[in-house]
């Protein structure tokens, strides 16, 4: 029989909170920290007991980010942005159209193929590195930005959650265009696209964020110092101020600060779009 006792929905009700405040408070810890020590110097950091708040707050982190000596925090941080926009075009671009084609474009041997395709998800992406790089080197795409973005046109998660929302666009829809004299591309950009919108913006926000915080794919790829990305020059200054943590601190906040920020103002669309993409 169902307890309808109020005191002890109450207290479940008490600890559920209870449980989901301490994950919160974990979760925002080491992010709270990394903001403090931020704005405090290198002796500050090692006071014992913690100071959250800094009792002299400094901007000398952060300015010290900007005058590295042999990397341009700058030019890392546009290089970074241009190579997120880049693969985030071709990887949202080539899964629209090959999950399109899955979707409303069954042909022989469709079903096999696409689940072939899903098998590659359980290949780990680092036992693909050494047979691209090869194909990169044969290439002569090495140290280029076109070398990082070609692998984006594999995306086999993309495709697979692009399908699944388009398997729930009626096909009426495009019956009725095709009567209409539309063609196939007529269809696919402006009937098609519209309608799985939030399942698409998912895509792009999933894919710029990847493309930002990748590291170890550049740090491969590219040798040159001025073509290097935002991450790997984080990197670099691990061992350049390993002694001043204020410093790291700072250079971690502006590397994070961006996607941040376009995950917040994004995040209804996110959870939207990944509840669409996992309905047929």
């Amino acid at each position: 029989m169902r307890d309808r006792s109020p005191y002890r929905r109450f207290a479940k009700g008490v600890l559920f909170y209870a449980m989901l405040a301490f994950i919160v408070v974990i979760t925002i810890l080491p992010f709270a920290w990394m903001v403090s020590s931020s704005f405090k110097g290198s002796e500050a950091i090692r006071t014992i007991p913690i100071r959250w708040i800094p009792e002299h707050p400094t901007l000398e982190g952060y300015r010290r980010v900007f005058n590295m000596q042999g990397f341009s925090f700058g030019r890392a941080s546009l290089n970074s942005l241009v190579l997120a926009i880049a693969c985030t075009v071709v990887a949202v671009g080539s899964a629209s159209m090959a999950a399109f084609v899955f979707a409303k474009l069954p042909f022989k041997g469709s079903g096999k193929l696409f689940g072939l395709y899903l098998a590659t998800m359980m290949i780990p992406g680092t036992v693909t590195m050494v047979p691209n790089y090869i194909i990169l080197r044969t290439l002569g795409l090495l140290d280029t930005y076109t070398g990082l973005i070609l692998p984006s046109l594999a995306n086999a998660f993309g495709v697979f959650l692009m399908r699944q929302s388009m398997l729930s666009v009626n096909d009426a829809y495009m019956e009725s265009a095709h009567l209409e004299g539309a063609s196939l591309y007529r269809i696919f950009f402006q009937i098609m696209l519209p309608m799985v919108m939030p399942t698409l913006s998912t895509m792009v926000l999933l894919s710029f964020m990847g493309s930002w915080n990748s590291y170890l794919w550049p740090l491969i790829v590219l040798t040159s110092t001025n073509k290097q990305t935002l991450q790997v020059v984080l990197g670099n200054m691990n061992g350049m101020y390993k002694n001043n943590e204020h410093v790291l601190m700072a250079g971690a906040v502006l590397t994070i600060l961006p996607i941040l920020v376009v995950y917040l103002v994004s995040q209804r669309y996110v959870d939207q779009g990944i509840s669409l993409g996992g309905l047929k």
